[in-house]
């Protein structure tokens, strides 16, 4: 399926633009295993003229058959490319911009081009139960790989100190893994990142 590029989009998420749209899909929890638990999720991606995107993943647990059971979880959080922030940008809070769009150029936005050819991002994600990700990484084409820099959580969260996560669009489907480390002996040798969950999702609008 070809990526279509809304004509009317902040030329700063031009390379997060195939993103956007309703995605939705199967998944499995864990490493996806013979016995791992069956999901279903429907994610969004919308923009509103800022630079950024809002995302909003909502999941539900299913049987081998892709019955609903009973809701899981959802998330929601802003994707953007990673930059300074200029005086003309917006925020804290209610302060607006000076400007909007700041970056007005497709020239702009392609000098923030990394030294892999791809563009360095943000993302952040929040979480019932007290739990936020702070994740830096890189969107390369329509190939994503993210790292949390940072976990906050409450004071009575469950234990969360790492997580990864990768996208990628393959025949028209975006596909996701993601990993994260509780802070419990792990076997993965890999900081003790383990496999929690991942999908393939189509595009639905």
């Amino acid at each position: 399926m070809p990526i279509e590029i809304p004509t009317d989009l902040t030329p700063e998420i031009v390379p997060l633009s195939w993103l956007i749209g309703e995605w939705e899909g199967r998944g499995r929890l864990g490493a996806g295993d013979e016995d791992s638990e069956h999901f279903l999720q429907h994610v969004s991606f919308t923009h509103n003229g800022l630079p950024y995107l809002q995302y909003r993943a909502e999941s539900w647990l299913t049987d081998d058959e892709g019955t609903t059971l009973r809701p899981l979880t959802v998330e929601t959080g802003f994707w953007a490319l990673e930059r300074k922030q200029r005086e003309e940008d917006g925020g804290p809070g209610l302060i607006p911009a000076d400007i909007v769009p700041v970056l007005k150029s497709a020239d702009e936005v392609e000098a923030l081009r990394n030294s892999d050819g791809g563009f360095d991002i943000s993302v952040s994600i929040a979480h019932p139960g007290g739990i936020s990700e702070l994740y830096y990484g890189q969107i390369k084409g329509p190939q994503i790989q993210l790292s949390t820099d940072m976990v906050m959580r409450g004071s009575h969260s469950k234990e969360y100190t790492a997580a990864t996560r990768i996208f990628g669009l393959v025949d028209g489907n975006l596909l996701w893994r993601w990993d994260v480390a509780t802070g419990k002996d792990s076997s993965s040798g890999s900081g003790g990142l383990e496999a929690h969950a991942s999908a393939i999702l189509a595009k639905v609008s």
